[in-house]
């Protein structure tokens, strides 16, 4: 059974107060190499799972972290702000989930650009994996290393706090210890097939996500009334209407009278739900406290690597390739790769917005560089091209060929409950207009990926490509997965 709080953590049997601690001083501080100093701090962990009856202790790790805040103008395109007295200090951004498929790239390449960032992260996505015998494709490295490398090759240093945003109090101490002038918030349970597994992970989505969102917004009030909240969110919480889909908002006159609303929503899994409830629970916070916020529903991302990403090989990012955390293009390239039929689902007629994750890192740039207004909740849709799954299937087919792969496509049963042929016209205009230069999917890219998933082939288990997960048959009972 899954607790509520799947937390990295170092589990101590001591008995004690459960008063937390935390000492921005250099007591208990562990040195590490290449200049990455880390704290310990002792939180008190309260276990839900069946099994744990005893109150606990967990270790949660701290970087050093700068406690001064300044006022001052942005200075776009910079990652600093200029203050009155024309010296230059960076932007600091909180990059929360900056360990997993789009927050490590977003995390370098706004380090890259000059920003203070800090990662928290509680490293569940890796605990995912080994939950469900999964890996990523390539090989990736453990987030200290990563960060390690990126000091050694750049200078540039990364903060890290290691714990869960629904700890309001690792939360809190972050906040406090870091300032932040913007949160970048990846830091949520992101598959839609993982929501529907049982019903234990349908809650844990449910909770990691509502409850870690809204902590963040208590934060940002509580701390740094200024910071800018840059969410995630996704495409799914539109559906598949049969009308065009704005940015966030539609004018309808209704009865003679017109006024200007947030879209109708119509998720599809537990997971899009969780996302809705996100962007109901902010655009309050927004018209109640005044916080500024972005809401970028981004579409499906691809591709692996970025400028920074691609420095090293201890920078690679993750490439999930299974039919639980992979999304479609990753999916197909390497099922192309090792000779496995592309799995479409049903008649392959959905309709979805895609782009690059080298556009994934610039939309996020763009948002933290031209921020919302205090009080003001904007909606971006993060996407570059439209594509049904046919499309994309024929796009890797012609791709593989050229280069010497047989790739075949088979339909197979749709574990999902959505429309497989229907109208779908998103708008996508707003981050464009801020300078957001595309990365239109093109054959070198599709060539690149392609070679990606043959160099890494050895890696696949293609017991993890076919869908495991369905829609109408999850239950209550805990799903596990046999050896």
């Amino acid at each position: 059974m899954m607790a509520r709080l799947l937390s990295t953590s170092c589990p101590l049997d001591i008995a004690s107060s459960s008063r937390s601690y935390y000492k921005p001083s250099n007591q208990g501080s562990i040195s590490l190499s290449s200049s990455l100093s880390l704290r310990i701090s002792c939180l008190p962990l309260k276990r839900l799972s069946i099994h744990g009856k005893k109150s606990q202790r967990r270790c949660t790790i701290y970087t050093a972290a700068v406690s001064t805040s300044q006022e001052a103008k942005t200075e776009p395109g910079t990652g600093s702000y200029r203050s009155s007295s024309e010296a230059s200090t960076p932007k600091k951004v909180m990059v929360i989930g900056g360990d997993g498929y789009c927050g490590w790239a977003t995390s370098l390449h706004l380090s890259n650009k000059n920003y203070e960032v800090a990662i928290v992260d509680n490293l569940v996505r890796r605990l995912f994996d080994h939950q469900l015998g999964l890996d990523s494709l390539t090989p990736i490295s453990s987030i200290h290393n990563r960060i390690r490398r990126w000091k050694s090759l750049t200078g540039k240093d990364i903060q890290l706090y290691v714990g869960d945003i629904c700890d309001f109090e690792f939360l809190s101490e972050a906040f406090k210890s870091l300032k932040p002038d913007a949160v970048v918030h990846f830091g949520e349970q992101r598959s839609a097939p993982y929501s529907m597994i049982d019903r234990s992970r349908a809650i844990f989505t449910q909770q990691n996500n509502v409850i870690g969102t809204l902590n963040v917004l208590f934060a940002i009030k509580e701390f740094k009334g200024d910071c800018h909240l840059v969410k995630l969110g996704t495409m799914g919480e539109y559906g598949t209407p049969n009308i065009d889909i704005e940015e966030g908002y539609i004018t309808i006159t209704h009865n003679g009278r017109t006024d200007t609303l947030p879209y109708p929503k119509q998720a599809s899994s537990f997971y899009h739900l969780s996302k809705v409830h996100d962007s109901h629970n902010i655009a309050f916070t927004c018209k109640a406290w005044g916080i500024r916020a972005t809401d970028l529903n981004q579409g499906v991302v691809y591709g692996l690597r970025t400028d920074e990403t691609a420095m090293h090989e201890e920078l690679c990012n993750r490439l999930d390739y299974d039919a639980v955390f992979g999304t479609a293009l990753n999916r197909f390239c390497v099922q192309a790769a090792v000779d496995h039929p592309l799995t479409v689902y049903g008649k392959g007629g959905q309709t979805r917005g895609y782009l690059d994750i080298r556009d994934t890192v610039q939309c996020v740039e763009l948002a933290i560089a031209n921020p919302a207004q205090q009080g003001e909740f904007r909606v971006f849709n993060q996407f570059t091209e439209q594509f049904s799954v046919n499309q994309l299937a024929t796009l890797v087919t012609k791709a593989g060929e050229k280069l010497g792969l047989q790739v075949r496509t088979i339909s197979v049963p749709n574990p999902r409950v959505e429309a497989e042929e229907h109208y779908y016209n998103a708008k996508h205009t707003k981050l464009v207009e801020l300078g957001l230069k595309p990365h239109l999917l093109s054959d070198s890219l599709l060539d690149s990926l392609l070679n990606f998933a043959v160099q890494y082939k050895d890696r696949v288990d293609t017991k993890q490509i076919m869908p495991s997960v369905s829609w109408r048959k999850i239950g209550v009972k805990p799903k596990t997965v046999s050896a």
